[in-house]
């Protein structure tokens, strides 16, 4: 199997890093100047699962290259069309696309581009950065991926991925649901990088108030609501799943959104939480706290803009 990993940054760089490790036939699509670092340093992973460094091969968007059979795609929601536009013509009738953002719209994004049936459900639980040499250090002792067809057939294709990733140092599970584990993340994500944005601080402290375990349930709530309203596949003590989830998190546990806000960085707030509150208003249901946490997002992308 042929691989094209979308990027070599902290989540794609590690999976693909993995399976390169591995020995699969890995190709990295990447900008110039992550291009220079890694034929200057390699490919480093320091993994509390195992440390290796690689030399990978890499393409510019552009260079010829025969289509793959995977796409592997990790990008963030707001560089999502042009990371379509790079590897567009990478496809072809029998390549399978393999999404790793949180959220739900960027499937339909990739489906009007591609079709359907070229999109496999897939998320990941990870906690990477790439430090300022580049390299992905990787700290979380989950460091998962999960994918399936989101038929939630067992096809000859899923199959081969299933094979590709079986022996390498990561977990990975071939999921016969993908669509409610895709919904499930997509609830735990837009709750607890709501929650900890609008109040700028980590879990801990807001879950031990009264106030903000309060506002805790009711963003919970509210969203379950908008997801059951256009019949998300969410199993019925999903409220108390995700609450048990969120009091499992350590004291200090930050969102990824709250520690890209620290850092001056953009934010997904449109693709997560403007999705949510699309619909939201649409169907006519009230949902004060993700308006609040939302307006906070947007507050917060306006202010950035000007600064620059």
């Amino acid at each position: 199997m042929r691989i094209l990993v979308v990027g070599a940054g902290a989540v794609g760089g590690y999976f693909g890093g993995r399976l390169q490790e591995k020995g699969v036939d890995v190709t990295f699509l990447v900008r110039e100047g992550r291009k220079k670092q890694l034929d200057q340093a390699g490919l480093v992973i320091d993994s509390v699962h195992g440390s290796v460094t690689l030399t990978p091969k890499l393409i510019l968007s552009g260079e010829e290259a025969d289509p793959f059979d995977l796409i592997l795609l990790s990008t963030k929601a707001y560089h999502l069309q042009g990371a379509i536009d790079s590897f567009r013509q990478y496809v072809n009738e029998k390549t399978a696309i393999l999404p790793l953002l949180n959220g739900i719209s960027h499937i339909e994004q990739l489906a009007a581009e591609f079709g359907q049936e070229r999109i496999i459900g897939g998320l990941c639980f990870i906690e990477t950065t790439l430090d300022q040499e580049g390299r992905i250090i990787q700290t979380s002792p989950r460091h998962d991926i999960v994918f399936g067809e989101l038929t939630g057939e067992k096809t000859e294709r899923i199959l081969k991925i299933e094979e590709a990733f079986s022996g390498t140092r990561s977990g990975y599970r071939l999921s016969d649901n993908i669509n409610q584990d895709l919904w499930n993340k997509y609830l735990f994500i837009s709750m607890m990088s709501g929650i900890t944005t609008l109040m700028r601080a980590p879990i801990g402290p807001i879950r031990e108030m009264p106030s903000g375990r309060a506002t805790i349930e009711k963003l919970s709530q509210e969203i379950i609501s908008v997801m059951n309203k256009i019949g998300a596949p969410l199993p019925e003590d999903i409220a108390a799943l995700q609450l048990n989830q969120i009091d499992s998190l350590g004291y200090a546990m930050k969102s990824s959104m709250q520690r890209d806000m620290e850092k001056q960085l953009s934010v997904e707030a449109d693709h997560l939480h403007g999705y949510l509150l699309t619909i939201a208003r649409k169907e006519q249901i009230p949902v004060p706290v993700l308006d609040a946490v939302y307006a906070n997002l947007k507050v917060y992308e306006l202010q950035l803009q000007q600064g620059k």
